[in-house]
């Protein structure tokens, strides 16, 4: 999706975080290969938007390090559209006076990039709204221009925190294609486990912070330790 070089890879390295008395992550590792759909998992509460926030320079890790390009990285939230990384939010988080167009706009590395965000548009399709304030439309439009917001800085790091939320069974299908087709390193967090399933190469397992698994959907699926994080099972 970017005439930018690729990333060659980015890792977690035993990263743990501690809020005061509570250890949000313990000891996480994972390497991101460029061009490889990841996901992270995890009942509520397991650190999973916590991971994210690492990455995105908005949380400090206690312990532990991160790099670029096998290069020691400290993430800074005003740089990630520089190097080409991209997150959505659990929610929508639209600017409510600004156009659908202006605010996928927003998301563009050149800020006079109408044509790319209208194209962003077209891929998620909602071109339609172009003109409308985000307020004023349904969720599911929403979540769309978000994930449009996001497609529009042609990121070679695509982070989807929850995209599948609020959405019904064939907007999820849409999107697993979208996930699929959309050319770039996905990081994916999400609770509809056969979306998960269906669009990851890799399965990152969390439970009260810990990684309890890491590998393929069907070993996950198949792994004890996930049914008991997840059903409350004896593994």
């Amino acid at each position: 999706m970017s005439t930018d070089p690729p990333l060659k890879e980015l890792a977690l390295h035993n990263i743990t975080v501690r809020f005061g008395g509570l250890t949000a992550l313990e000891d996480v590792s994972l390497r991101v290969a460029p061009g490889r759909i990841v996901g992270v998992i995890g009942p509520n509460g397991a650190g999973k938007t916590t991971l994210f926030n690492v990455i995105c320079g908005f949380v400090n890790p206690t312990t532990g390090s991160l790099t670029l390009d096998g290069q020691p990285w400290r993430p800074r939230p005003h740089q990630l559209n520089r190097l080409g990384i991209a997150r959505t939010l659990q929610g929508v988080g639209q600017f409510a006076g600004m156009t659908v167009l202006e605010n996928v706009m927003v998301g563009a590395r050149n800020r006079h990039a109408e044509q790319e965000a209208l194209t962003a548009l077209e891929r998620c399709g909602v071109a339609r709204y172009a003109a409308a304030h985000p307020g004023a439309l349904p969720y599911a439009i929403r979540k769309r221009i978000e994930l449009a917001r996001a497609l529009v800085a042609k990121p070679r790091i695509l982070m989807l925190d929850e995209p599948a939320g609020g959405l019904d069974s064939d907007e999820i299908r849409w999107l697993g294609n979208l996930i699929k087709e959309v050319g770039t390193t996905v990081l994916l967090v999400e609770h509809h486990m056969d979306l998960v399933m269906s669009v990851c190469d890799e399965i990152l397992v969390l439970d009260f912070g810990k990684p309890i698994a890491l590998g393929s959907p069907g070993e996950i699926s198949e792994n004890p330790r996930v049914t008991e994080a997840y059903l409350g099972a004896p593994a």
